[in-house]
């Protein structure tokens, strides 16, 4: 029996092992499957700077090697029913470069895949659409290009399919419509084409739809309407989308955000879509949409927060019923053409910040007070309000005193408002922007305005406003920065104070009773650099020499007073002015000699004094000299003929005895001084002129800056008016001493690089500890203010994906007193363009950086760059010339997305005259840097968009040559671009970079590479044509190398 038994055990125990065997073999085969692809995937990362993938290594053949995958970083092995399997793969924010390796496709029980915010360049691999059990694939926030594959649609489980911000092309595959498990698809932020497929209104359980800024056209699929479980659909920014909106988007009864804003939409808003109460974000704003708002809209929205459907075509009135929606923060309703009586229900509205209704007809006529004034007193926090350019009459409302302390902006301008400034406006501590231009106050300035220590701007103009500046009002508000009397009845002498605005750089007094001496402490202040208007008052005696300290201001309007003596000397300090009237006055003596050093100025005029002397022949060699006015005076002598002297639509001297010139004036000749001959007479039309088509307003401190816009006043008034727009957007407030803390006392330490107007740091701010480049200007370098104050401007205008965005702006002191400005960035941790195609090989250098850019990287560098520069030219709302385009100033972000910066130089494209285009200078007499300026610049061209289209071809010619256009190389006549002209077509793979060439894609034949390198050197060689006329447009370079890429790519 014992024997037996014995027996029994033994074959019980090798039954055992044999079963146990052909479980476990399987399973360590699929477990070392796993492994090999994860390796497979490891060896497709080039880059992985924080060392995340240190911990993916082999157990060099230990027992238990499969399961060590399992404790990789990154790797997660869940499943119950097969452990050891890879469930997951979660590697997102890593800072990894390289591809995605289709070999991920092996880890057949993976259900989440997220690789987002990396620096992954190519494309999706089709093999992702074998995963069998794949539920969540993210992979936004990298540089992945191609179409969106389509063997994804296979993956029947997926339940979130997330690509934003990458350079993904092509079409939405319908046949997504197949992966009926979805509930999170968002591709914003690519390059994609064609439409919104119809089919994925039969995703019944998608909740999230994602299509912001994706290019996308062909209008909204009324399908749509049958998303029964949508929470949340973005459709902005698709600039053409076009079509209107379905009123089958009234169906999706759980939707509470909504944004079609900047879609090219049309036609009437569906009334449907103010019935979904549980809407907290609806925004249509900035289409061509009509309608009129519903009766019952805060009834049917109970729950709105966020309301803006402005710059529309809304008619009608505001419904009383909007103070139902008592969960309310923003409305923003502006340029509209609504009527009627603002409700004062509005006042229920107790969280309410925002409230923006410019550029409508709205009214109020109460005699004593408007009740809606009286009303938003009961909203405690509002912050921002305006009610500009509408029909608002009767005294100014005593309850304006009575809002909530905290508001900061207040925009009434452009009404019919009488009465006085109350003196408790002083109340509002935290004040720093006041508007009540153009309307018909009385009064004084009240004194407790010098109480406002936050104030940055102060528009008062186009009143009735009698008295003197208060002396209070100049020597507390030392943040002010624009400041606006103009067009009242103010007089008297202006305070000696002054001196200590110091952050002051817009100043106008003009058309006022003013009189005395010209202040000497207003023309000392170095803060003043874009604009100074003392025009139309009464003053008397000399031009201070003090005027020479004005070295960064860009206009100066001294005309119409009574000013005698000779023009100074000293004016010649002004070398960054570009227009200066000094018509209108009683001026005398030669015009001085040392005016040869405003080599910038657009527009002079000094008509109407008693000028002597001959006309100097150094007006002839300002090459940037549009607008020439020295009639009615008394020079003599010849009239120069070249420049701005030979056409006669650009220059006046009529009432002068002056002789010869072009033939068109029909003056005597110089030769024949017996005769007296005779000349037609002629009409002077003072032009007005505008910097920009509107006069910026910029307001810059240590907490904000604000632009207003405003018309520039001269002899005759524009008829064109500009709405000055309510700014939405809070910025950082930030101090010297804070910014010296985040730099570590600016140490070279934390240095990143150096321009010729400052130095830029890292720094880290804010409660966050974000990082930030903060660009301190240099004031001691000539211009560095007006740069300073020139990218203030040109970024408040712009807003593009592809632009670099500005934090905020500091403008004080530092900690002994001397001027300090900066401005901050969001930080770029890849640097610019010119450190990855000429980097500098030293003892500190970087190895996670000496990667060379593919083929790939530089054609998507090449058309982010291309399309910031044609949204500059066509797309914004004044066009602007960047005027130095260069790789320095081609700013690469963690996903490799190029921003292009530096707006120091830049300059607005004002308008036309006479067919010709004019333009806003902003850094007189300097064009750009050596190497990127057009040949018609150096001689004596306009500043002009193709200008910036040369500059681009130029830097297009060195991503793909890896040559500065400075190179030693090129002497002795030879530039770059005869260099490429001569090498093109035949021999352009053997001037191209190189080491670009090395990193030819595996499947890339030799042949279709060298294609794509002729089509993007041919653009290069089209956009530096000699001609400017010959060069490409903006758009047509885009959609060649769309086509590039696409042939590259596909």
């Amino acid at each position: 029996m014992g024997g037996c038994s014995t027996r029994q055990s033994q074959c019980l125990l090798i039954t055992t092992f044999f079963i146990h065997a052909v479980h476990v073999l399987p399973i360590c085969r699929a477990q070392s499957s796993d492994e090999q692809a994860l390796l497979a995937f490891k060896a497709a990362i080039s880059g992985d700077p924080n060392r995340v993938l240190d911990t993916w290594a082999t157990a060099n053949g230990s027992t238990n090697a499969t399961d060590s995958i399992c404790r990789w970083r990154g790797v997660s092995c869940h499943s119950r029913q097969h452990p050891g399997r890879v469930t997951a793969l979660e590697l997102m924010s890593s800072n990894l470069m390289g591809v995605i390796s289709p070999s991920l496709a092996n880890l057949s029980f993976l259900h989440t895949l997220n690789l987002s915010g990396n620096r992954l360049t190519g494309g999706i691999p089709s093999e992702l659409g074998q995963l069998p059990r794949i539920r969540v694939i993210s992979l936004g926030g990298n540089s992945l290009i191609g179409n969106i594959p389509v063997s994804l649609t296979n993956c029947a489980h997926l339940t979130h399919l997330e690509l934003p911000r990458n350079g993904l092309h092509g079409d939405i595959p319908a046949n997504f419509s197949n992966c009926q498990e979805l509930r999170v698809f968002n591709v914003s932020a690519n390059s994609l084409s064609g439409g919104i497929p119809s089919s994925f209104g039969s995703l019944s359980k998608l909740e999230f739809l994602g299509l912001h800024r994706s290019n996308l056209t062909g209008g909204i699929p009324p399908s749509l309407g049958n998303l029964s479980s949508l929470l949340a659909f973005d459709a902005s920014e698709n600039y053409n989308l076009g079509g209107s909106i379905p009123d089958t988007l009234g169906r999706l009864t759980k939707l509470n955000f909504l944004r079609l804003d900047f879609a090219g939409l049309g036609g009437a808003i569906p009334v449907s879509l103010f019935n979904i109460s549980s809407l907290r974000t609806l925004d249509l704003g900035n289409n061509d949409l009509s309608g009129m708002l519903p009766p019952d809209i805060g009834i049917t929205l109970p729950r709105i927060q966020f309301f803006s459907l402005y710059n529309s075509q809304l008619k009608g009135s505001i419904p009383p019923s909007i103070g139902n929606a008592t969960e309310l923060r923003v409305i923003q309703l502006q340029s509209n053409a609504l009527q009627g009586i603002v409700p004062p229900d509005i006042g229920r509205l107790k969280d309410l910040a925002v409230l923006n209704l410019q550029l409508n007809q709205l009214e109020d006529k109460w005699d004593k007070d408007w009740p809606l004034m009286a009303a938003l007193v009961n909203c405690s926090r509002l912050f921002a309000l305006s009610l500009s350019s509408n029909k608002f009459q009767g005294v100014l409302p005593v309850s304006l005193v009575n809002l909530t302390i905290g508001i900061e902006k207040i925009f009434m301008n452009e009404n019919r408002i009488s009465g006085a400034i109350p003196a408790e406006i002083g109340k509002f501590r935290n004040l720093d922007v006041l508007v009540l231009a153009d309307n018909a106050l009385t009064g004084t300035i009240p004194d407790t305005i010098g109480g406002l220590h936050s104030m940055t701007g102060l528009d008062v103009s186009g009143n009735n406003i009698s008295g003197e500046i208060p002396q209070m009002l100049v020597a507390n508000l030392s943040k002010l920065a624009f400041l606006d009397l103009s067009e009242n009845d103010l007089q008297g002498s202006i305070p000696e104070s002054f001196e200590r605005m110091r952050s002051i750089a817009i100043l106008d007094l003009s058309y006022n009773r003013f009189s005395g001496m010209l202040p000497k402490q207003v023309l000392s202040l170095s803060s003043l650099a874009l604009f100074l208007n003392l025009s139309h008052n009464t003053f008397s005696g000399p031009i201070p020499s003090e005027v020479g300290r004005l070295s960064s201001l860009g206009t100066l309007d001294l005309s119409n007073n009574r000013l005698s003596g000779e023009i100074p000397q000293a004016l010649a300090g002004c070398q960054s002015m570009e227009y200066l009237f000094l018509q209108g006055n009683q001026l005398g003596g030669r015009i001085p000699q040392s005016l040869v050093s405003l080599k910038g100025l657009q527009h002079l005029d000094m008509s109407q004094n008693n000028l002597s002397g001959p006309i100097p022949d150094f007006f002839a060699t300002f090459q940037y000299l549009q607008y020439l006015n020295l009639s009615y005076n008394q020079l003599d002598g010849p009239v120069p003929t070249t420049g701005v002297f030979n056409d006669t639509k650009d220059f006046f001297v009529a009432g002068n005895r002056v002789c010869g010139g072009v033939s068109e004036l029909q003056l005597p000749k110089c030769a024949d001084r017996a005769g007296k001959g005779s000349h037609r007479s002629r009409t002077v039309l003072i032009v007005s002129v505008s910097v920009g088509s509107f006069v910026a307003l910029v307001l810059i401190t240590g907490t904000l800056f604000v632009c207003v816009l405003k018309p520039m006043k001269q002899v005759v008034q524009s008829n064109e008016t500009s709405p000055r727009p309510l700014l939405m957007e809070q910025h950082w407030k930030l101090s010297y001493a804070e910014l010296h803390r985040a730099t570590d006392g600016f140490s070279a330490a934390n240095l990143i690089g150096a321009g010729s107007f400052g130095s830029v740091y890292i720094g880290v701010v804010g409660s966050e500890e974000e990082e930030v480049a903060i660009k301190v200007l240099n004031l001691l370098q000539h211009g560095a203010e007006r740069s300073f104050l020139a990218e203030c401007e040109a970024l408040r205008s712009v807003r593009h994906r592809n632009l670099v965005k500005i934090i905020t702006a500091c403008s004080t002191v530092d900690h002994n007193g001397n001027d300090f400005k900066a401005l901050v960035y969001e930080f770029m941790p890849n640097r610019d363009l010119d450190k990855w195609l000429h980097p500098i090989i030293d003892d500190d250098y970087d190895e996670s950086s000496s990667r060379v850019l593919t083929m790939s990287e530089r054609l998507r560098i090449a058309l982010d760059v291309a399309e910031a520069l044609d949204y500059l030219h066509r797309h914004g709302q004044v066009p602007i010339v960047h005027c130095d385009l260069k790789p320095s100033n081609v700013i690469l972000d963690n996903d490799m997305v190029a921003h292009v910066g530096d707006f120091g130089l830049s300059r607005f494209v004002l308008g036309t005259n006479n067919n010709s285009i004019q333009y806003s200078s902003i850094s007189a007499g300097i064009k750009g840097t050596v190497g990127y300026i057009p040949p018609e610049y150096g001689m004596g061209g306009e500043i002009s968009l193709e200008g910036d289209v040369y500059s681009y071809g130029i830097l297009l010619l060195e991503m793909f040559t890896a040559k500065r256009p400075t190179d030693d190389l090129f002497q002795g006549g030879r530039s770059i671009r005869s260099y490429v002209a001569t090498a093109y077509p035949d021999s352009a793979m053997e001037i191209v970079d190189q080491a670009m060439l090395q990193l030819k894609e595996k499947d890339m034949s030799e042949k279709k590479m060298e294609v794509c390198i002729v089509s993007v050197l041919r653009v290069a060689l089209k956009c530096t044509e000699d001609s400017p006329r010959a060069r490409m447009l903006t758009g047509d370079i885009i959609r060649e190398l769309i086509s590039v890429k696409n042939t590259y790519e596909g």
